[in-house]
């Protein structure tokens, strides 16, 4: 176990590095993210599921994160990033695809939508004119 727990601290840059003797719930809010995504990309599952995975997270561990699920999309595993950041969705997602009032309303693939687009279909309005 604490091979494993020293092994998620070095590959996710937890904080601070000799923090393996205490409980991660005293670790800074980032911190935590960085060792829940850590250990759940370590049971090599086939798809991830993210939900607001950076939400109040510094840059660094942004950049952590989005990293992580870049690299393992690479893999070829399947990653889900359900986000209200409009930035991370356009930079990290292959495919977007906005929900409004619990339907789709539209998708698009990396690069062929703008921010308006979406936030008018956030809101409920169409994406035809």
């Amino acid at each position: 176990m604490e091979e494993f727990t020293q092994t998620l601290i070095e590959a996710y840059d937890v904080r601070p590095d000799d923090c393996g003797s205490r409980r991660v719930g005293e670790l800074s809010g980032g911190n935590q993210q960085k060792v829940i995504i850590g250990r759940e990309v370590a049971m090599n599952p086939d798809i991830l599921i993210a939900v607001q995975p950076t939400r109040g997270l510094d840059v660094g561990a942004i950049e952590t994160v989005h990293k992580t699920l870049i690299r393992e999309r690479d893999k070829g595993k399947a990653v889900l990033l359900i986000s209200f950041e409009l930035d991370e969705v356009m930079n990290v997602s292959d495919t977007i695809a906005v929900i409004y009032d619990g339907k789709i309303q539209d998708t698009f693939q990396q690069g062929t939508v703008d921010e308006n687009t979406i936030g008018l279909l956030m809101a409920g309005g169409n994406n035809h004119g």
